[in-house]
Order: structure tokens, then sequence, then C-alpha cells
């Protein structure tokens, strides 16, 4: 474990808009504020991000985190309407996940929008045992797991979980004061199908990672949130990678927040492609950062991978030096420089 790390957990979540007030609004909610503002002309973006349109980014921070913001970029000619509220189950599927104290005011919002014809997807919050414990008797002895929901918006890709009779932490910080109480963002996801896991070996060689879990399998038959979230159909399974700041630890209890959760498909199961709709430019969650010690050095070794669309170091819209590419997986990066 490498305790002097050259990058952290995933620092951002970029979401595409075309008007910050209500996306502002709607995260502070959560526990977001606003930080940062910054502008690129439509050279300029096209150069970091190939999207040939003006752009201004208004980062948002929760408390007083060094990872797991949100990033809002308003772009004058947006791309395209992005991922809006397809299946979670499609290759360039991007979505958060937060932890807080009160799922079911979640819940209730959400079935609120829902009688108000707002387009919103939810699930009930599902009761899961995500850490193999010894189980203890009903009404007896304490129930320990999470009670796990999915909320899709049109600009937002949330999963929500609420944690019963156990703590981790360092793996998120909840905003008390907040309407949700809700962490910042603990982990980002996205979808993948590789049986040889070739791909994933970008994030551990190249980028540094650590990788904290691997092959855990869900199935249809074995989670009941899996099946709603991920459209699991019988007989249907996905395994699950993750991969961490390298200052956290394979030990679930001593985990930090920051992760990376991929979900490998088979890749005899037939998934649509939708990673035209989830790259810079795009409205909704579309693009994530890390944030690194050494940009060069990012720069250097991931020139000489098999990433792609690699740009040069440039000043993004905060004055940052910062790099894109695009991982062996087809999924769009931005490093920043600390």
């Amino acid at each position: 474990m490498n305790k002097n790390p050259n990058i952290e957990g995933i620092y951002e979540v970029c979401i595409g808009i075309t008007e910050p007030l209500s996306m502002i609004q709607y995260w502070q909610q959560f526990g977001y504020r606003i930080g940062q503002i910054g502008e690129l002309t439509a050279p300029m973006a096209n150069n970091l991000y190939g999207v040939n349109s003006n752009l201004r980014s208004i980062r948002l921070y929760h408390q007083d985190v060094d990872h797991g913001l949100i990033r809002l970029m308003v772009w004058d000619k947006p791309t395209n309407e992005g991922l809006q509220m397809i299946s979670m189950r499609v290759l360039g599927n991007r979505w958060v996940t937060s932890l807080t104290a009160d799922v079911l005011n979640i819940l209730n919002h959400a079935e609120d929008g829902k009688l108000a014809g707002l387009p919103i997807k939810y699930t009930f919050p599902q009761w899961e045992i995500i850490y193999k414990m010894d189980k203890g008797r009903p009404f007896i002895d304490p129930a320990v797991g999470v009670r796990e929901m999915m909320l899709l918006q049109l600009l937002t890709r949330q999963v929500l979980f609420q944690r019963f009779n156990y703590t981790i932490p360092k793996y998120g910080q909840i905003n008390h004061t907040s309407t949700f109480k809700t962490s910042q963002f603990t982990h980002a996801g996205m979808i993948v199908q590789d049986d040889s896991k070739e791909t994933l070996q970008f994030y551990e060689d190249v980028l540094g990672l650590l990788r904290s879990r691997d092959n855990s399998e869900t199935s249809y038959e074995s989670s009941q949130a899996a099946r709603q979230i991920f459209d699991l159909q019988p007989g249907e399974k996905f395994t699950v990678t993750t991969f961490d700041d390298p200052r956290s630890s394979t030990n679930w209890e001593e985990a930090r927040s920051g992760r990376m959760y991929i979900i490998r498909f088979p890749e005899q199961i037939n998934l649509h492609s939708c990673f035209d709709k989830s790259q810079p430019g795009c409205l909704g969650m579309s693009l994530y950062t890390y944030r690194v010690n050494d940009i060069k050095y990012y720069f250097d070794i991931v020139n000489n991978s098999a990433a792609t669309k690699i740009t040069d170091i440039v000043d993004n819209e905060f004055g940052e030096k910062s790099f894109s590419f695009v991982a062996p997986d087809s999924y769009f990066w931005n490093l920043i420089s600390k």
C-alpha cells in the first residue's frame, strides 16, 4: 500500500448542462456548495475536451473533502442530450453513489416527483448484505447491511445507500446539515464487457490505482437490488472490480471513498453502446477526473500505454494543468495537476 500516492480517488464527476441554477439548487440539497468558477473559449475547450463550444464550469465542494466533487460544465453548444434515463446496463454508463443517513427521505421526494409528472425513475431501497458477516438472529441481534436505491433523472444518475449497524470511517463523510443528509460521492461507476479483463489492467498498471476488490459476482438470483438497478434477467450475472485511491486498503474496514466501481458483464450478453452520450460535450454525467501530483509523469506513461486521443497538457477552465485521453475500455478521462 502506497502511503504517498501520485494519484487520489476520483476527484470530480462532471455534469454537462445548459443552465446552472437548477442544478446548483439540486446539489445543494445533497450538501454541495459553489466553489470555483472558470471559462474556456471554444478553441480552448476543443483542445482539451474535443468539443467546439464555449464552456463555463462551476466546481461544487462538499464540506472539506478532497474528492467526490462535482463540476457543472455549462456548454453553449452541447453535443447531444446525453444518457438521460436509459437503462443502467449500457456500455458507457456513468453513475455516482453516495452514503445517506435518511434514504427514506430521498424516496419520499422521488415519489413526490413522480406524482408531479417529473421525468424520474427510481427503485425501492432494497436490503443488501454488502460484506460477508455472521448473520444474527432476526429480532434478537442487530441487522447488518444497507438499504440501496437508484434515482435516475435527465441529468443525474445516482445510487444512494444507508448503512445499518456498521461503519467504515473513511468511506463517506455525511453532511448532516443538508436536506438529504448525504456524503460526497463515495464511488463512481462504469459498465464494461471484457472477459479477459485486459482493459482493467490500465487502471492498475498505468494509473497506479489500488485494485481493492476483484471478481465479486452478482447474479439475478443473489441480489434484488441488482435486478432492479441493472435490469438483470433470470440466469444473468455480472462481476465487480474496484479501483481505489492508493492510500486505501483491501481491508474493507479501512477503505477510503473515491472508488471507481466497474461492473463487467459477460461478452455473450448483448449490451447497447452509449459511449457517444457519456463524454465531454454531452449533457448529464459525462466525465470523471483524477487529480495527480506529477502531471508530466502521467502524461508520459499514458502516452506509452494503449490509451488513445491523448491531448496536450494545457490549462483547464480553472487554470489547472490538465490533459485528456480515452482509456482502453473506451471511457474518456481527464487528469488534473494538484
